[in-house]
């Protein structure tokens, strides 16, 4: 049973919109993993098997214990009844408490298209009287990150300070070489750390993520408020 179930459109969103939270949750002794709906090919300097060195490399930088990729079409991804039914699937297996999907505003089509999947596979996960395998489970909560296709920013539900973590983003990050070209200047990651940088500011660390949530978050205390 995972406390969390991160769901990338492909190998690196995760990691782009909260890798730093991520080993903060593992370094909390947090049980997390990720699923990766795509498998991000083609690109302009990657491959296949580039992108899935990559993308171990990157998860053991993270030390994320659990990782799949569910196999649907990079490009193409559509929230159908069968991708519906294949995430559920895992979510049944995995069991997690709570999921976290790209923010429903989102430039690229792939992204909106994983937030509607989410959505949908969290409810049909916990049918009863259905073809699904495993047994009916419902994750408590869905949380959206950021990615760097967002231009549209709202004001988040929450921003989490990863300042004793970013490092541990950044490695993991640059584990993508393929995905992260050295140019034009500012690069892709040079991006990704001036917002980190910036929404630390916000909180008053030196970097944080931020996160988006359409359902209220309840609250027992206040302890770890920043």
């Amino acid at each position: 049973m995972l406390d969390a179930l991160v769901i990338a459109p492909h190998p690196d969103d995760a990691e782009l919109g909260m890798g730093g939270t991520i080993a903060l949750m593992l370094a909390k002794r947090m049980q997390v993993g990720i699923l990766d709906l795509t498998d991000g090919e083609p690109t302009p300097r990657g491959s296949v098997e580039i992108r899935a060195r990559e993308t171990a490399a990157a998860t053991t930088a993270l030390g994320v214990p659990w990782r799949e990729n569910l196999g649907l079409p990079n490009r193409r991804l559509r929230a159908t009844l069968a991708a519906r039914a294949a995430l559920a699937g895992v979510i049944r297996r995995v069991r997690p408490r709570w999921l976290f999907a790209p923010h429903w505003i989102d430039a690229h089509p792939d992204h909106v298209a994983a937030t509607r999947l989410v959505a949908a596979a969290r409810f049909w996960a916990k049918l009863t009287k259905c073809d699904l395998p495993g047994e009916p489970w419902h994750p408590q909560r869905i949380y959206h990150y950021a990615c760097v296709h967002l231009k549209t920013v709202h004001r988040p539900a929450f921003v989490v300070d990863i300042s004793t973590t970013w490092e541990i983003k950044r490695r993991a990050l640059a584990a993508y070489a393929s995905q992260f070209a050295p140019a034009p200047v500012p690069t892709v990651l040079d991006r990704v750390a001036a917002a980190d940088a910036w929404w630390g500011s916000v909180i008053g660390t030196t970097h944080g993520e931020p996160f988006w949530a359409r359902e209220p978050i309840g609250l027992q205390d206040f302890a770890g408020l920043v």
